[in-house]
Parts: structure tokens; C-alpha cells; sequence
């Protein structure tokens, strides 16, 4: 591994009740966290390709330990996300090498499949920092149940010269959802989009 890791943190959420309403069966979403060194911090350097080696070894990483968190398979995962926050001594384009040009490919290897974006965001920060992980159903993004997101944070991280990472992964939507649009089971699954 490329990666230098302090430390991997791995969060799951389940929701059973909502406005007083059970949520049957409860809805989960699984998050996992690296936090690593940033090699470029406090440097401006032109080419960023270990940083998206970086982010193709923690695509698998932390895809296989969120999947595993949910406790299910990877083909029955419905949504998915991915962030990163880097110090202080980092800049945005350093959490964009790692989450965009090579990441998705084995989060997808990991879950059978994924035709739609995977959703993301990025930001610089310090230590405590919230990570909000925006999420989107795998196989099509029109479908507005799954349009969510997950919060995480650790409370040490991301140090100046580091990155923090993440992963998201769901086997639902949001609790009790009903604003209309496609539903899952119209999913076709082709374009990424329906």
C-alpha cells in the first residue's frame, strides 16, 4: 500500500424510528475512514499520480470494510458516496487526485456494480472537522429516495499535513421517503441516470 495510515475508523448507522414511525425494515448506511499522511502537504507539486494510486488502494480498502460493516453482500449495497478533507498544509486539488480519477473503479469491482456517479464532496479542514458524504442509489441517480448523505467525524483528524478519506455505503434509502420520482424497482440500470 501507497497509503501511509495513522488510523481507519468505521461507522455504522441504523435508523428504526423516524417522526415517531417505525422504519421497517430499519435503514443502514455504513461509513470507512482513512486517515493518511498527505505527501504533498505544504508543496505545490504538478503531478498528482500518487495521489490517485493512493485513491485506487483506499477504493477498495474502504469499500470492502464499509460493505462489511453493513453486514451484506456487496451487490446488495443501494447507494453510495465518497469524500475527503484535507489539512491545513493540503489543497482541494490533493482530496481530487484521490477521490476522482481512478477511486471509483474498485469501490464498483467491490459492489458488482455502479452505473451512476458516485457522489462526492471535498474540503480543507482541521481536526474534528465533519465530513458530510453525499449519497446517490449505485445503479441510477433519478432516484430521489436514495438522495441522502451521511455524516461522519474523528476527532483528531485531519492533522495539518494529512487527508481524510471516506467511504460510504447504504442497503436503503432514506427512512420513510416519499417525494415521488423513479423507484427502484423501475430501475433499468443502462445509463447511470435511470
Amino acid at each position: 500500500m501507497n497509503a501511509i495510515i495513522r488510523k481507519i475508523v468505521t461507522v455504522l448507522e441504523e435508523t428504526q424510528m423516524e417522526m415517531g414511525r417505525q422504519v421497517s425494515p430499519p435503514t443502514r448506511r455504513a461509513a470507512a475512514i482513512a486517515v493518511i499522511e498527505n505527501p504533498f502537504a505544504g508543496k505545490y507539486v504538478e503531478d498528482l499520480s500518487p495521489l490517485v494510486a493512493i485513491g485506487e488502494e483506499l477504493g477498495e480498502l474502504l469499500s470492502k470494510r464499509a460493505v462489511a460493516a453493513l453486514g451484506i453482500d456487496g451487490a446488495k449495497v443501494q447507494s453510495y458516496g465518497k469524500a475527503a478533507a484535507v489539512g491545513e498544509n493540503g489543497e482541494l486539488e490533493h482530496a481530487a487526485a484521490i477521490l476522482h480519477p481512478k477511486m471509483g473503479a474498485p469501490v464498483r469491482k467491490v459492489l458488482g456494480k455502479g452505473a451512476a456517479l458516485i457522489p462526492s464532496s471535498k474540503k480543507r479542514s482541521g481536526p474534528g472537522t465533519t465530513l458530510d458524504i453525499p449519497l446517490g442509489h449505485k445503479d441510477a441517480a433519478f432516484v430521489r429516495s436514495h438522495f441522502d448523505g451521511m455524516e461522519v467525524q474523528i476527532n483528531d483528524a485531519p492533522r495539518a499535513n494529512e487527508i481524510m478519506v471516506a467511504v460510504a455505503v447504504t442497503d436503503s434509502g432514506r427512512p420513510l421517503p416519499r417525494v415521488g420520482g423513479l423507484t427502484v424497482a423501475e430501475i433499468k440500470g443502462e445509463d447511470g441516470l435511470r
